[in-house]
């Protein structure tokens, strides 16, 4: 137990090549490496758990490589690689700004940027969550930012780039990394679980990685704490139990009930699902959720906006042809404007009982 090391750590990417869902950042990161072109400040900006840090020291370590390969990574051999591979860098600093936001804590690292590195290429500060420093902290940093020393780079990191001042974007080369897509998330988690020795379903996977929003850290310690609850089998039906999440195929039941305009059936569904020990809220959220998903796969170009597998892709573009536009639209409206309203009812059971005898009643015969 005491070697045991968190997925998201001992599979954190060390090359440009093997980070994920980021190839419009790496392939630019080498292409400036490789023709000498580094600016002197970073501005990585993206949501949590998308590798922003991960690329600021893969970035770090590979512009102090003694022996870089052609296609700018790397060697992972030099004195400067083993030693940053090791956590024992001189000429790499990190700073979470999240914890150290005061002006002195910038004072400090200001006074550092003065002392050339004794050896390699560059000192490089890292400095993640830039946008909790303090307004005192931006404004000591601005000079230093502005006009650092030759051999000073800075790679600075955010999730909420609207907080960062405008005088220290326009000093920084921006790069906007995106959410990590589902289909990139599954085939990682693949690779973790064949290392590991782990069975799994797919579906289990593809549960793990729209549960993820786009970020592959929450999905790779997502994955761990399945492979403890499951004992090193993950099922779909496991994952639901762990993971408190609604099966899909409820909504899929519940769209067809209401297409039929069965409002019995669509009613004892809804009781399944209350017995399951979902609320109201969740349920509404999901269900809008399902019909947007529903509208999108009405048109094959836009079926890829469906985050998840093929084969769920697959099932909401049948149920849409089923089901056509004015259905679809007359539900969503209906759906969302009670998820809206969830919160004022007194009686919450019956307001969503409501909410699908009207969507139900929709789809019975007029007159």
């Amino acid at each position: 137990m005491d070697n045991f090391v968190v997925s998201a750590r001992k599979y954190r990417p060390a090359t440009f090549a093997s980070v994920v869902g980021q190839e419009h950042i790496t392939r630019t990161l080498k292409n400036a490496i490789v023709t000498g072109q580094l600016p002197q400040a970073f501005l990585f900006c993206g949501s949590r758990g998308v590798g922003k840090t991960t690329c600021a020291r893969i970035l770090a370590k590979t512009i102090n490589c003694e022996h870089r390969t052609p296609d700018g990574e790397a060697c992972n051999e030099c004195e400067s690689c083993r030693s940053f591979n090791e956590g024992a860098s001189m000429n790499i600093f990190e700073l979470d700004a999240a914890s150290n936001n005061s002006v002195d804590d910038i004072r400090q690292l200001v006074d550092q940027v003065q002392f050339p590195p004794q050896s390699g290429r560059y000192k490089v500060y890292i400095i993640d969550e830039v946008h909790m420093l303090s307004q005192a902290a931006f404004n000591a940093f601005l000079k230093t930012l502005e006009e650092p020393p030759a051999y000073a780079k800075f790679i600075l990191a955010t999730t909420e780039k609207n907080k960062i001042i405008p005088t220290i974007l326009s000093r920084c080369q921006v790069f906007d990394f995106k959410r990590i897509e589902v289909p990139d998330i599954v085939r990682h988690l693949e690779y973790v679980a064949g290392n590991e020795g782990v069975k799994y379903e797919q579906e289990a996977l593809e549960l793990i990685a729209t549960k993820a929003e786009g970020g592959m850290r929450d999905a790779l310690s997502t994955f761990d704490q399945l492979v403890n609850f499951t004992q090193g089998n993950l099922t779909y039906q496991g994952c639901l139990e762990n993971l408190n999440v609604l099966d899909a195929d409820y909504y899929f039941r519940l769209v067809d009930l209401v297409r039929e305009g069965n409002i019995g059936g669509a009613l004892l569904l809804y009781q399944e699902v209350l017995t399951r020990g979902f609320g109201g809220q969740h349920f509404l959220t999901g269900l809008c959720e399902h019909l947007r998903n529903l509208m999108v796969s009405l048109d094959p170009q836009t079926l890829s906006l469906v985050e998840g597998g093929e084969r769920l892709r697959a099932r909401y573009r049948e149920q849409s042809q089923h089901c056509g536009l004015p259905l679809l639209l007359g539900c969503l409206n209906t759906a969302s404007d009670y998820e809206y309203r969830f919160r004022e009812a007194n009686n919450k059971r019956l307001f969503v009982e409501v909410c699908l005898m009207k969507m139900a009643s929709a789809s019975l015969p007029k007159g």
